[in-house]
């Protein structure tokens, strides 16, 4: 009983792995729409955003299960509880994906972002996937370390952050509150996904040492 419990428990951190992998793809996906106005694509990333909810739905089914079944203790209690605030994290980078694409296809034909923004946008778009995909790494090494690290990746994409904000602050700004706005939301997107991707990977912390690292961005919101 024992061993199939602990299989139980692997399969439900690799569904969370998978979800990593799901999230990173839709956010790649997103940023190539918006920086080329490429409206198959980010309709593909709306598509199958359902896909990434259901995963979430049956991360939560088994955990629940688990919590039901197993009375779990200790290390056990502690994954299961983490693998539940991981998967809503997880669906929160799914749908802000999606806010991104959404973007993309609202401003269709037309490119959202003007040239002056949109190196940042591509480099956070690069940083976040790699939060993700390194995410995933995490929650299959359960590696502390590695965990940890990403809190390095996220300051990354906060210093893009701040900086597209003193090109939107500029007074010299030629592109009209419209698109002012546009920005300003997506680039929000961006920097909450970045903080998710560190609450998962804080939630591996938990799980092997039984403490929460510092709760900054541990409980964000879209």
């Amino acid at each position: 009983m024992r061993e199939a419990y602990h299989v139980q428990l692997d399969q439900l951190a690799d569904q969370l792995a998978d979800m990593c992998v799901q999230v990173a793809e839709a956010m790649e996906r997103a940023t190539t729409a918006l920086l080329g106005a490429d409206l198959q694509l980010a309709e593909q990333v709306i598509s199958s955003d359902n896909e990434i909810d259901d995963a979430r739905s049956a991360c939560e089914e088994q955990a629940y299960a688990l919590l039901a079944l197993q009375a779990p203790v200790a290390t056990d209690l502690r994954t299961v509880l983490a693998a539940i605030h991981a998967a809503e994290s997880l669906e929160r980078m799914g749908d802000l994906a999606l806010h991104v694409a959404k973007a993309a296809r609202r401003r269709h034909p037309q490119h959202v972002l003007p040239e002056q923004v949109s190196g940042y946008f591509a480099e956070m778009g690069k940083v976040t996937v790699r939060m993700a995909q390194k995410a995933e790494q995490v929650i299959r090494s359960k590696d502390v370390d590695s965990a940890r690290a990403l809190e390095d990746d996220d300051d990354e994409v906060d210093d893009l952050h701040r900086h597209l904000f003193t090109v939107l602050m500029d007074k010299e700004w030629p592109h009209g509150v419209a698109t002012a706005v546009d920005v300003t939301l997506l680039g929000r997107f961006y920097e909450r996904f970045a903080d998710h991707a560190v609450s998962v990977a804080r939630r591996v912390v938990f799980m092997v040492t039984g403490k929460m690292p510092g709760s900054d961005n541990d409980d964000v919101d879209v």
